[in-house]
Formats: structure tokens, sequence, C-alpha cells
């Protein structure tokens, strides 16, 4: 992979073809023919995409599922556990927290951060909250690299300005509201109005698509 720059975009369908493969046996094989038909990419596509990262199949016989499941875990990081810092306990915070579907990957919040009294000094299951402004100390003591903010738009910028002081190499933003970041911090938004808006016009631009008036 040394001095080949990698599409963002790899990374996506690089999680897509992993997910594919958990769904077989670890023994079988597999063609970049298939993985297309999974991800809607051309096989192409998906033999160039894993070229960045090796040589993972046999030319004529495939891929061996668990050989390409291992490799694709390990260059997307996912061999090994990462620890998460939420800041934002509110409605959304709390079902991130409650959710299993981080650890079946290897994510853990492991610890919260609100400014809300009530919250405060408390914990959500085994995960302790503290105000904002104890994130330096706590996040460096932890070792933590990534962190999610779910709080409202006009305390996102602090929010963010105050995981990159601590240490944060990579946020995923729920908020609607902007955030600006340094070149060395990769930034994600989640932004679930605006996913609706690109949905919904995919749906009107479809020839095939013919609304009830009512009329």
């Amino acid at each position: 992979m040394a001095g080949k720059k990698v599409p963002e975009n790899v990374a996506i369908r690089l999680s897509f073809y992993l997910r594919y493969l958990r769904k077989m046996r670890k023994e079988e094989r597999t063609s970049s023919k298939r993985l297309a038909q999974f991800t809607g990419e051309s096989d192409v596509r998906v033999r160039k995409d894993l070229s960045y990262f090796g040589q993972f199949g046999i030319r004529g016989k495939g891929y061996e599922v668990g050989s390409l499941r291992e490799n694709i875990s390990k260059v997307l990081g996912l061999n090994r556990e990462w620890a998460i810092a939420l800041v934002g306990v509110g409605k959304l915070g709390k079902a991130l927290l409650s959710s299993s579907a981080f650890k079946k990957r290897g994510f853990h919040i492991q610890v919260g951060f609100d400014i809300d009294p009530e919250k405060v000094g408390k914990g959500i299951g085994n995960i302790k909250i503290y105000h904002p402004y104890k994130m330096p100390p706590i996040i460096r003591e932890q070792n933590i690299y990534m962190g999610i903010i779910t709080v409202p738009n006009e305390a996102t910028q602090e929010s963010a300005d105050l995981l990159i002081i601590s240490g944060i190499k990579a946020i995923l933003n729920f908020s609607s509201a902007s955030v600006v970041v340094p070149s060395y911090v990769k930034l994600k938004n989640v932004n679930f109005a605006s996913q609706l808006e690109i949905i919904s016009y995919y749906i009107v631009n479809d020839r095939y698509f013919h609304p009830l008036t009512g009329d």
C-alpha cells in the first residue's frame, strides 16, 4: 500500500465486501464476480479495490473467504478493539450507549460527556458520564482516539474542539451543524435530514414514480 493513494470510497466498499463475507463460512471460496453482485459494483472494481492492499486471491480460483475476511478486517482496523468517547447523552446518545451493534464490531463507547448536572457523575450501564471540560485528561488516560458528537447544533464546534485538544483523531458527527477540524483529524458527518433529502430526490426523479395526488 506504500506510495499508493487510496480513494476514500474504497474503504466504504471494503466494508460492504466484509458484510457479505461474514455471511459465508470461512472455508468457502468466493469470486470478484460474486462480491460485485452483492455490492452493485463491477468485478473489475472489486479486484482493483483489493489490489491496493495486496494479492489476496488466486487467478481462476477466487478468494478463500476466511483469509479475505481476515485481511479486509485488518485493512479496516477491525483486528483490534476501539474505545470511543461520546459527547452528548440525550435521546440519541443514550440510544447509542445501549446499542450492541458497535460492540459486535469491536467498537466500545467507553466514556460519556454531558453538561447536564443531573447526568454528570452518574453512569449509564457501566459507562460513566463526565462534564466536557474533563475530556483532555480522561481521554488521554484511556487512550481514546475516536469521538462521537450528539449534541445540539450550538454546542457542536466546541465539542469538536475539546475532543481534538484531548487527542481524538476521528470524529463521527451526528449534529446537523458544520464542524471545522484540522487536516489531521478525520471527520464524518451523519445528517439524517440531509440523507432523507437525497433519497427523496432519487424517488421523485424515478420515471416510474407516480405519486397519488388525491384528485
